[in-house]
Parts: C-alpha cells; structure tokens; sequence
C-alpha cells in the first residue's frame, strides 16, 4: 500500500539502490564488452544513467504521496526540536492541556444534558404530547414534566393516529425501608407498552405489557434497572437468574421482581437513572388507596410516542390539535373552578421532539453551562495568545536558518507547513492530555452540582460529538498559535536575513507590534474573566447573606409519611399533632411546627384573591403551617395573632397575611378582621378569609426573588388531611443528637413510621449550586487567564528588554540613571496595560449584559467590580514588568555596548 511507504522509506530505498546498481552493472559490463577499460566502463554507465539519488527520489515522489512524507517529516523533525526545548514544550502542552480539557469537561456536560439521544431505539423517531397554549394547570402538579391527567392520557391513546405507538410516565419515589429511616429509589409509572414502544428489551425476566396496566390491577410486579439490580441483589452473574421472583418493599408494600432491564436503558430523564418501575395501575395501592387515575385535576404524566412512518411532527402536531376540543370537553373535570372552564376547554395538544428526553439539569443549568463554555473558550485564546508570543520569540531565534534554506532553494509553503508541524504535533499533544484531563474535570463538575439527596447520573462518555470538539480544538489552536508565526518567519528576504546585523532586523516595529498586540488582547479578555469571576463571587454572596425574613441557622426537617401506616384519614389530624407534642417534649427543642411547603424548597401554591367589596385581583403565594411554625422561623408578627387550637375546619377560615400582600391590596392600617376573597379551586369552591394576623416580609420559593404576597392558612383548615407531614424543629442542640433525639420520638409515637431527616439550612445551600458552580470555576478560569496575562506581559518586556540592549547600554553611558531606566520599560508596560484593561472594561460591559440573568443584587456594569478587577490588574502586571526592567537598569554599559 502506497500510503503506508513511507512508514519503510529505508528499506524501499535500499530496494531501489540495488536495482540501480544492478542496472548499472549490467551497463558497465556491456561497455567492457565493446572494449572499454572497466574504469572508463562504469564511468560512462553513470553518465547515461544519470545522478542515481535523485532518480531514487524521483521513483519515490512517483510511487507514494509526499503529502503524507512530508509530513511525517516534518512531524519528526518538530518532535526533535520539542525535545531540545523541554521547558518550552512542557509550558505549550501544559497550557494547551488545560486550556482544551477545561472546554471538553464543559462541552461533554452540555453534549450529555442537551445533544445526546436517548439509548433507545430509533430516538428521533420520539414525541412528546404537550399543551401548547397552556398558561398554567389548576389543579395539583406531581411531577416535573407533567403534561396530562389520566383521563386526558386514556384520551389521546384511544384517539391520536399519528404514532405508531404511544405511553404515558411519571416519575415517582419509592420508599425502599419497611420501617424507621426511609431508603428512596427512584421509581416510574409506566404504561403497559412503555418498553414495547422504546424497544427496550429486558436482559432477563420480561417487561410490562397492555394486559399488565389495567385498572384495579393492585401489585403485579416490578421491572428493575441493570444497576439497581448490580447494587441491591450483589451484582454477581452467578446470582442474576435469582433476581426474579424475588420481592422488593416498596412503600411498605412487598413487591415481585418480574424482569430487569438491559444496562444501557436508565430512564428518559437525563441526570436521573430509574431503579424500579411498576404499571401506573399500581398507583392506588401504593398510594394508600387515593387513586390519581380518577382525578381530573392531578396532572402527573408525561405522554410521548413514536411517530408513523412517513408522518413529521408538524402532521402530528396538526392531528392532534383536530382532536383537542373533544378530548378536553369530555375530560373537563366536574369540580373545575368556572372562572377557568373557559381556558381549559381553549387547550391545543401539539408534538415536539422528545429523542433526547426530558430533564430539569437541562432547564435550570443550560445557561450557565453555555456560560462557562465561553469562559473556557475566553481562557483557551488567552493560551493561545502567549503559545503565539513563544511562537514568534522561537522564529526570529531560527530566523538565519529559515534565511538559509529560502536561500537554498526551499519555497516559502514547505517551510510554513514545517513550522505548522511543530505547531500541530503541540495541539494533538495537548489535546489528548485535555482530553484525559476533561475526564476528570467533567466527572467533579457533576459531582459539584450533586448533593446527597439529588445524585444526577450522566454519560459522560466520548461520542462522536465530544471526539469532533476535541479534534476541533487542536486544529483551530494549531492555526491560532501557529500560523501567523509561520508566516512572520519566512516572510523575511534570506539576503536581509543574513547581514551580520540581522539581530537587529529580527526586533523589526513589525513583527514587536505583534507581540504588543497579542498581549494587549491577553490583557483585555483577562479583564472580561476576572470582572465575570468577581461578579459571580459577590452574586453568591449576595444571596448567601441575603435577609431571607426567617431563621435559618438550628432548624432540622423531619418528613414523615403516614400513607403506610394503616391509620385511617379521619385521625391524622391528631396523629400529626401528636407528633409535634412529642417532638417539643425533647429536651433542647426550642419549638415545632408543620408546614406544607418548606421554604425555599422550590414548591409553591397560588390562586387569585380580592378584598372584599374590591375589584383588583392579585395571584399571591400560599402556604399551610400549623401554631407554632412563626415562632420556630422566628418570623414576627406585625399585627394580630398567630393560629392556635380553635381554628378548625368547623371554625370560621382565618388568614395570616404578610406585609407584600397589604401593601398590593392597598388595605390600609385597619388589617386585622378584614376578609378576602379566594377564586375557586378543584377542591374548594370560593371561600371568604379573614385576617387573623400579619406577618413580616420573608421568601418564598427561592431566595432571588423579591418579596412577593403571601398568605399562611391554618394546616387543620385544609379542605382534607394530606398523608406527608413535614416538621419543622428549632433547637441549639448538635445535629446528630437532635436526629437521635426526634428518631426516639417517632418511634414512642409510631414504631412503623417513615422518616427522613434534613438541615434547613444545608437546603438552602443546595438551592445555590448553580451560583456556586458558576462562582468557583469563573473564579478559578480568572485566576489562571490573569496568570496567562502576567506571563505574557512578563514575556514582552523581557524580550523587549533583551532586543533593547545596546540601546539601553547607549543611554546609561551617556549618563542616563537606574531609575530613568525602570520608568522607560515601565512606561512601555503600562501603554500596554493601559490599552488592554480600557479595551477590556468596554468588552466586560458587553459581556456583563449576557450574564445579567445569572446576578443577583449586582448590575452588569457594576462600577465597583470593574474598579477591583482593574486594580487588581494593573498591580499584578505591574510587578510582571518591573521584574524586567529592574534587571535592565543593572546591566553594565560596557558589556552591553560589546554586543553591538
């Protein structure tokens, strides 16, 4: 094979020399033939044949692609020259590595949350049924991606005739322990053809079918995922087959293990991989008998399909918009509040792709993974900038060698194409150590956005996307870093190139302008990154401090389920209350209360309300708590009283309100007493509150957002007991003594109960990882593109210094001072300075503009920030450059005058 000779050009080329040999000797014998003396013989053989190398290299050109030859030259000859200059190398590599590898890390997040298909079959074959038009859901919403009721599903599966099968999901926990502290699995409700229509197929056992998923169908069994089998049944071959008919608890119910899936298959929700999957039959079981199948106004599923062949989604999305009215009249819910009938009945099902699934990673972290990719991004031009400067300081040192083979006949493009070599072979080094160090990178960055009770699980491995984005990488930094000084070094005349005082050509106003330039830019997208690092490390700050309008520090969440337990709906009500009298008991509580919704916890309720006799509605947030839940925040009333034993559900409604919510209705000082109006629900109609109290300003959902209206109802004047109960318990006393304390309680109060425990605060915590995230590597980026700077600031003044010499020995003999020395390489350093930071503040207001949505309490353009960030700087490329210019103001005249 041609292409491979040149791996063996030594041994061809000994081939070829004996064939000329022989041909010669061949000729030489004939000439003695005709009487020639073996001397003149052989002499004029080689005159007819000619000069045999370069018939050698003439055969060679002809019988292989020199593209590929030279090239493996040139690749050798740059790998020689890199291990004469190890330093050199190291610092290319090293910076290319770091550069490339923080990119990839980045890129593979964004490849395995957005870009890669579910491991399915044919996943672009995939759809999702949404309500286009939707504006919000009235009702009770029990899953992220929940986009349609059971009726509504039962609906679309009879009627839709553009896939060519179709399941509905819901993502749901499952509680593992049969008694005491709960062990959740992440479990699904699926429909019977679920894995019939992904193609998914079972390792062992089998899957769920249509006749698995009818109504009433109690516990039929569990199909289980590849690694929850590897990590709860031993995960040893020998006792795979011993998985089936085994029972697993689930929700205190034992459950038959039926089938286990095959390991490449986790589920459609990107960042979560599924252990257990049961029918969505079984929902009524496991609920403790209250079935979401017959509600109407419980949105908890999530419906996809496979289309037909032949059928796009604009067809699909048509088919089911023909069949919407008549789906959403006959499911309209008889207990729908009136007031919004009318927007139900108006909803428009539609299509829209589903091959890369479902996934909250992609909602809540696609910005700031887009962001910090162009902060990589920012970062690898920085190393390119300084790779460039080494670059053009290394060609004007091997400016006389190029000047001689331009002079020997070499062209300008085989010499490009050598010093691109060397620049290629640093890139594909580079690259690949980035590529084994984004390896690592990518698997901290998740393991940064995890916490102990939310493990995302992503395939992080290299596709054909993250290989493409590598390759990508070390080709474009090749031609950023290597092709300008390339061109720069074989642009040169050989004749001017070979004066004696070519030195002095080499620091040509050209070729330094450059290097002034690559630093000024240096300098500049420093800036942009260490004004980005500077505002997400206050943004976070910010919110960490932010006066959030309760106590933070001391409190401990204990979930309970009392689903399990048997106890019937008419006494939790007391069960709840006894709880929380056993856990204020404990010695060192100072209180407890129960809440619905945990603050900052992201889940919210809201309706509309008016005053009484008023006409302005607003849509303000609302909460259930029990007596005691201000006091265990630490959350002061203004006026009125908190909730006490009397407010039943056979006593008149009252109402706790915050300062957000007077203010928006205008009330006035006269609060306590007043009523207001709240717009029917699905599960109440419209009900008259009286306000019993008011309370401080405090967040509610998150702590970005402003304060917002807000209305506490007592827990006992729900319109029906739920099962969860979430308590809420201040105390000074440790951690882990306060768990063991509250597990005690529980356990005198109901031995079979399950819990789970939380900080409050370490919540709150977990809700800021994206500002975390994005706070420790725009930190750590600016830190090393501020070192990239330096560096290539420190770089220019030496060189300038160096190219300078005699001209700084000229002036120190005709008197100039140490110090009229420092302050000319000085003022050299800051016009540099000078020009970089001012381009740099205008593209870090630019750039401010983008990230805006990720600040808090900051503006953009924040004044302060850029004055740090400059300063900072400034300071640090000052001393970069007085380094050099003190060692220029020691040199000694003479020595330096002798170099001339």
């Amino acid at each position: 094979m041609s292409w491979l000779r040149f791996f063996r050009r030594e041994r061809w080329d000994r081939e070829r020399a004996s064939e000329i040999e022989a041909h010669l000797q061949i000729e030489t014998d004939e000439n003695i033939a005709r009487g020639m003396t073996p001397e003149e013989a052989r002499y004029a053989a080689r005159r007819k044949l000619g000069n045999s190398i370069q018939i050698r290299e003439e055969i060679y050109r002809m019988n292989s692609i020199g593209f590929l030859e030279t090239l493996w030259q040139d690749l050798r000859f740059g790998a020689r020259l890199l291990r004469l200059n190890p330093g050199f190398a190291l610092v290319a590599i090293a910076s290319l590595a770091l550069g490339i590898g923080a990119n990839t890390a980045i890129f593979q997040l964004i490849d395995a949350v957005r870009l890669r298909a579910l491991p399915v079959k044919n996943p672009q074959e995939l759809a999702e049924v949404r309500i286009s038009n939707v504006r919000e859901l009235r009702g009770s919403t029990n899953s992220a991606y929940a986009a349609a009721t059971y009726s509504i599903w039962e609906r679309i599966r009879d009627q839709q005739q553009a896939f060519s099968g179709v399941f509905a999901w819901s993502d749901y926990d499952f509680n593992l322990a049969q008694r005491g502290e709960a062990r959740v699995a992440h479990g699904l409700l699926v429909s019977g053809e679920f894995f019939h229509v992904l193609g998914v197929r079972p390792v062992l056992g089998r899957v769920f079918s249509a006749e698995d998923d009818r109504r009433g169908c109690g516990l039929p069994g569990a199909v289980i995922s590849y690694a929850f089998w590897q990590r709860e049944f031993g995960g040893a071959a020998s006792e795979f087959a011993s998985v089936l008919g085994r029972k697993i608890t689930m929700d205190s119910h034992p459950v038959e293990v039926i089938g286990v899936t095959q390991a490449d298959f986790t589920g459609l929700e990107i960042g979560r991989s599924f252990d257990v999957a049961v029918p969505m039959c079984s929902q009524p079981a496991l609920g403790g008998g209250y079935s979401f199948l017959d509600d109407g106004t419980i949105w908890w599923l999530t419906v996809m399909g496979r289309l037909k062949p032949g059928w796009t989604l604009g067809r699909a999305s048509a088919q089911l918009s023909a069949i919407s009215p008549g789906i959403f009249q006959a499911t309209l819910p008889p207990n729908y509040p009136r007031v919004s009938v009318s927007e139900y009945l108006s909803y428009k099902l539609t299509a829209s792709p589903a091959g890369t699934g479902v996934s909250v990673l992609r909602n809540y972290y696609s910005d700031a993974l887009q962001m910090l990719l162009a902060i990589a991004a920012l970062v690898l031009l920085i190393a390119c900038a300084n790779l460039a400067n080494l670059m053009l300081a290394r060609a004007s040192a091997r400016e006389r060698e190029i000047a001689v083979r331009l002079a020997l006949g070499a062209s300008r493009g085989r010499l490009i194409r050598q010093l691109l070599a060397e620049s290629l072979l640093m890139a594909a080094v580079g690259a690949a150590a980035g590529a084994l160090l984004a390896q690592t990178l990518s698997q901290a960055l998740v393991a940064l956005i995890s916490t102990e009770g939310s493990r995302w699980y992503l395939d992080l491995g290299m596709d054909w996307r993250v290989r493409g984005f590598i390759a990508g990488m070390a080709v474009l930094t090749c031609v950023l870093f290597g092709l300008t000084p390339a061109l720069r070094a074989t642009r040169a005349a050989p004749a001017a190139a070979m004066k004696a005082a070519g030195r002095g050509m080499t620091a040509s106003r050209e070729r330094f302008g450059l290097r002034r330039l690559l630093v000024v830019t240096q300098v500049a997208f420093s800036l942009v990154l260490l004004v980005g690092a500077l505002l997400f490390s206050r943004s976070l700050r910010n919110l960490m401090t932010v006066d959030a309008g309760f106590q933070q520090d001391g409190i401990l969440i204990a979930d309970l389920d009392l689903s399990t337990l048997g106890i019937p709906v008419a006494r939790w009500d007391g069960f709840k209350q006894e709880m929380v009298d056993h856990i204020r008991a404990i010695a060192g509580v100072d209180s407890a209360a129960d809440v619905k919704f945990v603050p900052l916890s992201g889940s919210t309720a809201d309706d509309h309300v008016w005053m009484e006799g008023g006409r302005e509605k607003i849509n303000p947030f609302f909460n259930w708590i029990s007596p005691g839940y201000l006091k265990t925040l630490n959350m002061p009333l203004v006026a009125g009283r908190d909730f006490d034993a009397h407010d039943t559900r056979k006593s008149p409604r009252v109402a706790i309100v915050n300062e957000a919510f007077v203010q928006r209705l205008g009330i006035g000082p006269e609060v306590i007493s007043k009523k207001f109006r709240r717009e029917a629900t699905p599960s109440e109609p419209e009900i008259d509150f009286e306000i019993a109290g008011v309370v401080k300003n405090a967040k509610y959902r998150d702590l970005r957002e402003d304060f917002t209206p807000t209305v506490f109802l007592p827990m006992t004047q729900q319109a029906s007991p739920e099962p969860g109960q979430q308590i809420m318990i201040r105390s000074q006393a440790p951690p882990a003594t306060l768990v063991n304390a509250v597990k005690r309680a529980i356990v005198e109060v109901n031995p079979e109960t399950p819990f789970y425990f939380s900080l409050f605060k370490t919540r709150i915590h977990e809700g800021l990882l994206r500002e975390r995230l994005l706070a420790t590597l725009s930190g750590f980026f600016g830190f090393l593109a501020t070192l990239l700077a330096t560096i290539g600031l420190y770089g220019v003044i030496s060189y300038m210094v160096g190219r300078r010499t005699n001209e700084i020995g000229m002036r120190m003999a005709l008197g100039a001072g140490r110090g009229e020395v420092v302050r000319m390489i000085l003022s050299e350093a800051g016009m540099l300075l000078g020009i970089g930071l001012a381009a740099g503040a205008i593209l870090a207001m630019a750039a401010g503009r983008a990230a805006s949505a990720l600040l808090y309490g900051l503006k953009a353009y924040d004044a302060g920030t850029l004055a740090a960030a400059i300063a900072v700087l400034a300071a640090v490329g000052a001393l970069a450059s007085y380094i050099p210019a003190r060692r220029a103001s020691r040199l000694d005249p003479m020595t330096a005058l002798r170099d001339e």
